[in-house]
């Protein structure tokens, strides 16, 4: 994995979650896969979709799979399906290392913030077990946000830049989809794209 990490100093530092700090997508994938079966795609998930689709919250990424497939689903209820598969797998969910080191060193003397387009139910227990809280004492969620702001909206980075005290052009984001590069470019913030594909 080949990550261009700033060289020169930001006064906040914000990083997205799945597929960012932690090798989360492909059992994020799994967990979708699953959800969409049961309501009735009648195939494998599209994964070139399902990456397309990174950093927009849950509800919102079940309505599109459905548009996709030409099914009616109801989003909250498979947001809340495909999560309850998330949590069964989540013990495969390993750190992203780099990255995290470099969150490390930096949270020495630094503030340091995660955005993440997962809901509060899902993030929250991901980051307590893989041990990130410790290091990471403010995180927003799309709950900290109006609805239908997350990704690629830039209201939750601006929100981790406030809750950070640190204004948003002093801010650098880490990022791996789309949505989210969008959403840190709209708040002002620079950006570092993680590769979180596998290849």
């Amino acid at each position: 994995m080949h990550i261009d990490f700033p060289t020169c100093d930001f006064d906040g530092y914000i990083f997205d979650l799945d597929g960012t700090l932690i090798e989360s997508m492909p059992i994020h994938y799994e967990a979708w896969d699953a959800a969409m079966q049961q309501a009735g795609i009648g195939e494998k998930l599209d994964e070139d979709l399902f990456y397309s689709l990174g950093g927009v919250q849950t509800p919102l990424v079940a309505v599109k799979f459905g548009e996709h497939y030409g099914i009616q689903v109801d989003g909250a209820a498979i947001a809340q399906l495909k999560e309850a598969f998330y949590l069964k797998i989540m013990h495969r969910v390993e750190l992203i290392e780099p990255v995290v080191d470099f969150a490390r060193r930096m949270a020495v003397s630094k503030p340091v913030a995660i955005a993440t387009g997962g809901g509060p139910e899902v993030a929250l227990p991901t980051i307590e077990a893989l041990g990130l809280s410790v290091l990471f004492k403010v995180v927003i969620t799309p709950a900290d946000v109006a609805p239908g702001r997350g990704k690629p909206a830039p209201d939750m980075f601006l929100e981790a830049a406030r809750r950070i005290n640190v204004r948003p052009e002093n801010c650098v984001v880490f990022e791996d989809a789309v949505p989210g590069i969008e959403a840190a470019r709209a708040a002002g913030m620079a950006v570092v794209e993680v590769p979180s594909r596998p290849v």
